[in-house]
């Protein structure tokens, strides 16, 4: 045997495992404390949260459940927002709005690429808004 025909086989050979494999999706486990703290800018509430997630980096699938507690009225939205902590940002992800905002709260999306980049890098924040916060009234920026 050659050892050109032999590399070739071997190559053959590699590519076929590789064909061959499960996907190296990860399972991504993210979560933000939410105080008026973390709001920019910051806010005396004695409000808290918490928000927790996981994301598959396959699917891009992002699946999420969080809580509030001390809110001064009724949550009129939440959202995760595309920004750095001590930064605000627009609206990336809906988590709930109008007559579903209630406490506990799940939800899933499924993220576009620059989504899951922020996500990952930790360029993202949860939100939740109040009538007299409506910039929210408490916030948490998500991390791994």
């Amino acid at each position: 045997m050659t050892s050109a025909f032999l590399r070739s086989t071997l190559a053959a050979a590699a590519l076929t495992f590789l064909a061959a494999s499960p996907s190296l999706a990860a399972m991504v486990n993210l979560k933000a404390e939410l105080n008026g703290a973390a709001e920019v800018p910051p806010n005396p509430t004695t409000a808290t949260g918490t928000f927790t997630a996981t994301y598959d980096t396959d699917s891009k699938k992002l699946v999420w459940k969080g809580s509030y507690t001390g809110l001064s009225g009724p949550a009129t939205a939440a959202h995760l927002h595309a920004g750095e902590p001590g930064k605000n940002g627009g609206v990336s992800v809906p988590l709930f709005a109008g007559p579903a905002a209630k406490t506990p709260f799940e939800g899933e999306a499924t993220l576009t690429d620059a989504q899951a980049a922020d996500l990952l890098a930790g360029r993202l924040y949860a939100n939740i808004h109040t009538d007299g916060s409506k910039a929210g009234e408490i916030r948490g920026q998500v991390t791994k």
